[in-house]
């Protein structure tokens, strides 16, 4: 068996660098660990973390191609954070002006959940434990 340790980080490119380092900072409150301006790359690199925890790295690159991005398309189906209230979650976003799907309950563990979408359209999950 291979030994993997745990999930290191989710690299995110974003098509508007300054929109998604508003929405995963101010909107989600992810706390930035460093910012580097990579000047070969013409690409930022920004180093976020969640509860102390490093966890996303947001790329930003010339004229990046565009992904299809849906919950149920192949490839990453999506990111999921846990939180202990659905309802304060959601109106915290819709603060911030971001819409949220209905809420939906997961038939297996009866928890529930809802989907928005990052500036770029990628499907981020709010799991209540």
């Amino acid at each position: 068996m291979l030994p993997l340790l745990r999930v290191h980080h989710i690299a995110i490119i974003g098509s508007d660098y300054a929109r998604s380092k508003q929405f995963y900072t101010e909107v989600l409150g992810l706390r930035i660990i460093r910012e580097v301006y990579r000047e070969a790359r013409q690409s930022w690199k920004l180093d976020l973390a969640l509860n102390e925890q490093y966890i996303i790295e947001l790329f930003s690159f010339p004229k990046p191609p565009q992904r299809l991005s849906h919950p149920e398309a192949t490839g990453l189906r999506h990111l999921a954070f846990a939180v202990s209230d659905i309802e304060a979650t959601i109106a915290h976003l819709t603060a911030h002006g971001v819409a949220a799907e209905p809420i939906r309950v997961d038939e297996l563990t009866d928890r529930r959940f809802t989907f928005i979408e990052d500036p770029d359209g990628l499907p981020l999950e709010f799991y209540e434990e």
